[in-house]
């Protein structure tokens, strides 16, 4: 069976366009940061709140949308380097062995992996009301 050439150009362009577009866009997930919980505990000594440990692991290129966490986040950089911004505070970028601190009413503006080719990996300690989710978006 022979397709007609009207047809076999259209199919030639539609591969054409998947294949640019493939190369241009990332895959779904590629770029986003994987949490991983480590632990979560009540805090005997203060009734309703909690401590949620996670691990955060930023491929290259990879941001976070804004957001809040209606806790206190006590960040420690791991590997390679970070970018993060609280609303109202300056950028900074943060390197292994940085720490960083997010109030609890604060709106997380920029966190991002500073690389485009290196990924990034930060420990991160939440004290929060009990039950309470890691992260909440924010259209700040």
């Amino acid at each position: 069976m022979e397709i007609e050439p009207r047809r076999r150009l259209l199919i030639r362009v539609a591969v054409g366009v998947i294949l640019i577009l493939s190369s241009i866009l990332p895959a779904s997930g590629e770029d986003e940061a994987k949490v991983t919980d480590l632990m979560t505990k009540s805090l005997a000594n203060v009734p309703g709140k909690e401590v949620t440990m996670i691990i955060v692991d930023y491929p290259p290129g990879a941001a976070d949308p804004v957001h809040r966490h209606n806790a206190s986040a006590f960040v420690y950089v791991l590997e390679g380097s970070i970018v993060m911004q609280m609303k109202g505070g300056a950028k900074v970028m943060l390197h292994p062995g940085d720490t960083f601190y997010e109030d609890p009413k604060g709106i997380h503006l920029v966190g991002k992996n500073a690389s485009d080719t290196k990924p990034a990996k930060f420990l991160v300690f939440l004290v929060k009301d009990k039950g309470a989710p890691i992260l909440v978006p924010s259209r700040e």
